[in-house]
């Protein structure tokens, strides 16, 4: 069974930096594309980074040039660094994997504090 458990978010204030990991099992399962979302409270779930073959990147405009979408094949492991992090990035964090049928993680809270 394919999993994605997401980890290293936390609380933290405005101008600061957090990088979620998403951990993928089996180890060197193969997703065609691996992103991240996210949900803030009576918000819906947004796209937030797309990482597709392993090397074409995509950003949502809120984030571009803030966040950076990377893989650790050796490790197994998404990562999303996020810098200069800001109030209206807290949210929770998810993991996806799409293989033919989309694979969620089961989220992680970040939040910025003004």
């Amino acid at each position: 069974q394919v999993r994605l458990v997401e980890s290293g978010g936390g609380l933290v204030q405005a101008g600061g930096s957090l990088r979620l990991s998403c951990a993928i099992s089996p180890r060197g399962f193969a997703f065609s594309a691996m992103a991240w979302y996210r949900q803030a409270p009576a918000k819906e779930r947004e796209f937030v980074a797309g990482l597709y073959a392993g090397v074409q990147t995509k950003y949502a405009d809120s984030v571009k040039g803030r966040f950076t979408i990377s893989r650790d094949n050796t490790k197994s492991v998404l990562y999303l660094q996020m810098d200069s992090l800001k109030p209206e990035d807290t949210a929770v964090y998810y993991c996806m994997g799409a293989s033919g049928y989309n694979t969620w993680g089961q989220g992680t809270q970040v939040t910025v504090s003004s």
